[in-house]
């Protein structure tokens, strides 16, 4: 064994120390069990014998694993140290040229060649010359049959000639004729290289004067010839390893990015999954996505609204996001990617990886696999949202209900469930046309509200919503934002109306009167579909209103007039006025002021630039003479 263990009791750190340094000094598999033999030996505790023995094989595993390694690596050194021999010494050109050299100097000949078949072209070229002076001869390319070398190769058996001009045993072309004569050839001889039975080129030796060759020239021409055959066959199979190394290498490549790719998958799996479990916010699985695949991302909503991350270019996010939903993967967008975020057929939203325009598989599949976990965050996040949005909405049906029986209890119940409602709030009235819709429009209202502090509840035939007001936006902007955003959501026409932002159970619960009163006014003047507010309504504004600010409602009605008239010192407020009482008659009007009937026109002509091209327009009109009333009513 590498080391004497001491006879004291034996602890496990003391054993693993030990089969470490068995490992590292490549001990023989015997030297391992007596590891766990001296622990008994030292009487240690059978827990620690336990942990010893599960120790121990587990040693032996690397142990065999490191084993099988160094084989492997001495296996592809002596491989390659192998390769490397045979491509030092049996380079295919030095070899070939020998032998042609070599077949000149013993046969004595003025030449020598050797021509090798070209299967892409179906033909023979030559390959080596040694004592060729003529270009054309050196490129000549001969058809199976032609010439001396076409013979040799069609029959496998070599031929000799004394005056190849003058042999009639082979087919002349003219080319290899006008080859040979510029070479100054007369004798030629040609012999196979044969490799199992098959011809797989011709060796020549050829002489400028006529000579016949002896039958041991023609053996020895052919033991040359069957020396190149090999020095072929070698190379052949030298390059075929090459190839098969090659593939080898390729395919050890492929496998191991492809583990690398499944581990590093399972992985980002498991770290996705572990921030769903622990109940992160959406922003930290996009920031762990972006570490992951070395990009920023972004989570939109299904409305195209930022959840988390930088928001992206909106030149062609909603094209993409429909692409990427129709064929179920992640597709391009600009230069980065786009992935719809789903549950079963529902779109929850879509993820984006910005500035990364190449996506690996492996790295579009981990993409894909973070979609989903989005997912389930956002569903998780959802569900929890409609499980408090339930609770809270139950104050709210107890708010509009009685007001009045115990509006302190209501606001400490808002205060435990998160909703302050001694601070400003905005009270929305939903309605749809048909009373099966109700249940999507209060899904609906749900989903719109998340991620907010507002509430919602179905409470008579429509749905209410909360929302905690901050000033940004007027009632009727966000009314009319509410109904276009819940027609999206539940697929029908969904009107909207907003009361005044009211704070305590009996004033918001006024606002609720004032925002139906709203609702039902937009269904009789044919808005259905559409939001408001009692102070975008114009002069139903005052009578729907709770307030009846008749002072807001003849400022907006009159108010570029009235400033007007005040910075010039003009009548433009008492011309409009004439000009209505005189039931829009030019004539009466300047008679009624004591001014010339082009005076009335120019000063009509300056109210219709402060006012728009539709003031005298019926509904318009009516808003006017009806705001020069109620001035004139309180002057």
């Amino acid at each position: 064994m590498a080391r004497t263990m001491n006879a004291s009791p034996i602890g496990s750190a003391t054993a693993l120390r030990s089969l470490l340094d068995l490992l590292a000094s490549g001990a023989a598999t015997e030297d391992f069990a007596d590891v766990l033999a001296e622990a008994r030996r030292a009487g240690a505790p059978a827990d620690v014998l336990a942990e010893i023995d599960d120790a121990t094989w587990t040693a032996l595993r690397v142990h065999r694993t490191l084993r099988q390694h160094r084989r492997r690596e001495t296996e592809l050194t002596a491989l390659f140290d192998t390769a490397g021999d045979l491509a030092a010494s049996r380079d295919l050109d030095t070899v070939l040229q020998a032998i042609v050299r070599r077949a000149r100097m013993l046969l004595g000949t003025d030449t020598a060649y050797l021509t090798l078949p070209d299967p892409a072209a179906g033909d023979t070229y030559m390959r080596v010359t040694d004592g060729s002076v003529s270009q054309l001869f050196q490129n000549l390319r001969l058809s199976l049959g032609d010439g001396l070398g076409g013979l040799v190769a069609q029959t496998a058996r070599p031929y000799a000639t004394p005056d190849y001009r003058t042999d009639e045993r082979f087919r002349h072309t003219g080319r290899i004729d006008a080859g040979v004569l510029e070479e100054g050839l007369v004798a030629i001889i040609g012999v196979p290289l044969l490799l199992g039975g098959r011809v797989i080129g011709v060796l020549f030796a050829a002489e400028r004067s006529a000579r016949a060759f002896s039958p041991d020239e023609v053996a020895l021409l052919c033991t040359l010839a069957a020396h190149a055959a090999i020095a072929l066959d070698t190379a052949n199979s030298l390059a075929e390893t090459r190839a098969a190394l090659t593939e080898l290498n390729a395919a050890n490549a492929v496998i191991q990015a492809h583990a690398a790719a499944v581990q590093r998958a399972e992985q980002a799996h498991d770290r996705l999954t572990d921030l769903v479990l622990r109940g992160a916010a959406v922003s930290d699985v996009a920031a762990e996505v972006g570490a992951l695949l070395g990009a920023e991302t972004a989570v939109l909503d299904a409305e195209g609204g930022l959840l988390a991350g930088r928001p992206a270019a909106r030149a062609g996010l909603a094209e993409a996001v429909a692409a990427s939903r129709t064929e179920g993967r992640a597709v391009r967008h600009g230069d980065g990617w786009v992935c719809v975020v789903l549950a079963g057929q529902e779109p929850l939203g879509s993820l984006l990886l910005h500035s990364r325009p190449g996506l690996d598989d492996a790295d579009r599949r981990l993409f894909e696999r973070a979609g989903v976990v989005t997912a389930l965050l956002l569903l998780l996040r959802r569900s929890v949202a409609e499980t408090e949005n339930r609770v809270r909405g139950e104050l709210l049906a107890d708010l509009l209900t009685a007001p009045g029986r115990d509006p302190a209890g209501l606001t400490a119940r808002g205060r435990r469930l998160g909703v302050d409602l001694t601070r400003p709030h905005l009270v929305l009235v939903a309605q749809v046309g048909a009373a099966a819709d109700r249940t999507r429009l209060a899904g609906a209202a749900a989903r719109y509200l998340f991620g907010s502090r507002g509430i919602s509840a179905e409470h008579g035939d429509a749905v209410v919503l909360l929302l905690p007001d901050d000033g940004s936006h007027t009632p009727a902007a966000t009314a009319e934002r509410a109904a276009e955003r819940l027609a999206r959501l539940t697929g029908t026409p969904v009107t909207v109306g907003a009361g005044r932002p009211a704070a305590g159970p009996v004033a918001l619960a006024a606002a609720h009167a004032e925002g139906l009163r709203c609702v039902r006014a937009l269904g009789v003047l044919g808005r259905s579909g559409g939001g408001a507010s009692a102070d975008s309504l114009g002069f139903l504004g005052v009578l729907l209103g709770d307030g009846h600010d008749v002072g807001a409602f003849v400022t907006s009605t009159l108010g570029p007039l009235l400033e007007y008239d005040a910075r010039r010192g003009t009548e433009l407020v008492r011309t409009l006025r004439a000009y209505f009482e005189c039931g829009g008659s030019l004539t009466r009007a300047k008679d009624e002021l004591h001014v010339h009937v082009n005076t009335v026109v120019q000063r009509l002509d300056r109210v219709e630039i402060l006012l728009g091209h539709d003031w005298n327009h019926p509904e318009r009109s009516l808003e006017l003479q009806l705001a020069l009333r109620l001035q004139l009513l309180a002057e």
